[in-house]
């Protein structure tokens, strides 16, 4: 699969109704387990006055929270243009829309022209693209400071379930996947931008956070 049938596949999946269903249940029980986890990490890390690069930030929880803690800009990266669309108007609702910057596409594919960041987070992205080494290389590259991801665990259950989710979207002639990177693969790549891990913990039986800070 290219990345050009996967960010077809994410605009098909992630539609006006998926962003304002996501959008509802953000405003009534906030960010999920794992985000909120990535966010206390942040925070508790000090985020005064960065910056964030939000990829595949979705309705742009990430940005939402860590600007009310402090942030002085963010930029948001999506595929899908429902969830950017949802993204920038709550920004503008929470009255900091000259403060955010917002581009439509595949990040490797806008990557050049990014400025980096203090802070770069990825919240269930590196599982929605199959060329891994690029995103997490390029992603990697532009963190400053932290480097934040919340992925798949990589088990046998993982990667079942996503083979069998796989054949149920392909049946449905859905173009979006779902990959199971491998753990160590990442960190190798993470590694290989200077950047050295600092927390990292399971949550449930479906994801992981980690986040990295430069050194």
């Amino acid at each position: 699969m290219n990345c050009c049938n996967q960010c077809q596949g994410i605009e098909d999946m992630f539609t006006q109704k998926v962003a304002e269903d996501d959008l509802r249940d953000y405003h009534k029980n906030g960010p999920p387990k794992q985000t909120r986890l990535l966010l206390d990490t942040l925070r508790a890390a000090g985020i005064e006055g960065l910056t964030l690069l939000d990829i595949g930030g979705g309705i742009g929880a990430i940005q939402h929270e860590l600007m009310k803690s402090g942030l002085s800009a963010t930029t948001d990266v999506d595929a899908s243009s429902a969830y950017l669309a949802a993204a920038k108007a709550e920004a503008a609702r929470q009255g900091y829309a000259e403060k955010a910057q917002y581009y439509h596409g595949n990040f490797i594919d806008l990557a050049p022209q990014l400025e980096d960041a203090d802070i770069v987070t990825l919240d269930r992205v590196i599982c929605c693209f199959p060329d891994m080494a690029a995103m997490v290389s390029l992603s990697a590259a532009r963190a400053k400071k932290w480097y934040a991801l919340v992925y798949p665990r990589d088990t046998w259950w993982m990667r079942i379930g996503g083979r069998i989710g796989n054949a149920i979207l392909a049946l449905g002639r859905n173009k979006f996947r779902f990959f199971v990177h491998p753990a160590q693969a990442v960190d190798e790549l993470a590694r290989q931008n200077g950047l050295q891990p600092y927390f990292q913990r399971n949550v449930g039986v479906f994801w992981q956070v980690v986040v990295y800070e430069k050194t």
